[in-house]
């Protein structure tokens, strides 16, 4: 069942309010329709924010804060295999870069927090590190990024989760990233099998919250 919020869903499982995060419609295919209904924030790290920020914004005025967030959706990777889910193990920005000022490069001038943002990783799924920027990532430009896997969205919704102590985990499936990414159809031609098994994924995640009070 859907918890009605007005702006969003979190939806209901076992006792538990489970917000699911996604960025854009043509990752949100009938398997996981049937499933839940996500927060759809747009594409890049500027929407995920505002979007996410607001969501959560208006459910904590509600007395109604997610028990757990879950991202979800497509990302490239260079070395995981293509087709298969990951959870996200960490995720950085690699988009700031103030090592001019003695900053490490991935960190947020004058905000403490580390390079790695750990997210939880209940499920047994293999792990990654992603890494959030607003440029799509392809070939050569792979070998420039401290991490598996890149998306858009993950360290901005990670950045609003923390500000209101919602645990957060990703799951993400490898669409891209073996050789250069040329055209929408690169992207797109995956995202049709990555939709069954992120569906199988949430199923796992919903076979564990039944099993167990919410400890990602």
């Amino acid at each position: 069942m859907h918890f009605p919020t007005g702006l969003t869903n979190c939806e209901i499982i076992a006792g538990n309010r489970v917000l699911f995060i996604m960025a854009i419609e043509d990752e949100y295919g009938p398997h996981l329709r049937s499933r839940f209904t996500p927060l759809m924030t747009g594409v890049g790290p500027i929407e995920a924010a505002v979007t996410t920020s607001l969501a959560l914004q208006h459910l904590h005025q509600q007395d109604a804060l997610p028990d757990l967030a879950v991202s979800l959706g497509s990302a490239g990777s260079r070395t995981c295999q293509l087709g298969e889910v990951y959870q996200v193990a960490s995720v950085s920005w690699r988009d700031m870069d103030a090592s001019r000022l003695g900053f490490a490069k991935g960190v947020t001038p004058f905000i403490d927090h580390p390079v790695d943002l750990p997210l939880h990783t209940p499920l047994d799924l293999p792990t990654a590190r992603l890494s959030t920027g607003a440029n799509i990532v392809g070939g050569e430009e792979y070998a420039l990024i401290d991490a598996e896997m890149v998306d858009m969205e993950s360290f901005a919704i990670a950045r609003a989760c923390q500000r209101f102590a919602v645990p957060l985990m990703g799951l993400r499936g490898i669409s891209d990233g073996p050789g250069e990414l040329n055209d929408m159809l690169g992207w797109t031609k995956l995202l049709a099998l990555l939709d069954e098994k992120l569906s199988h994924a949430v199923d796992m995640l919903v076979a564990h919250l039944g099993s167990r009070n919410l400890s990602p």
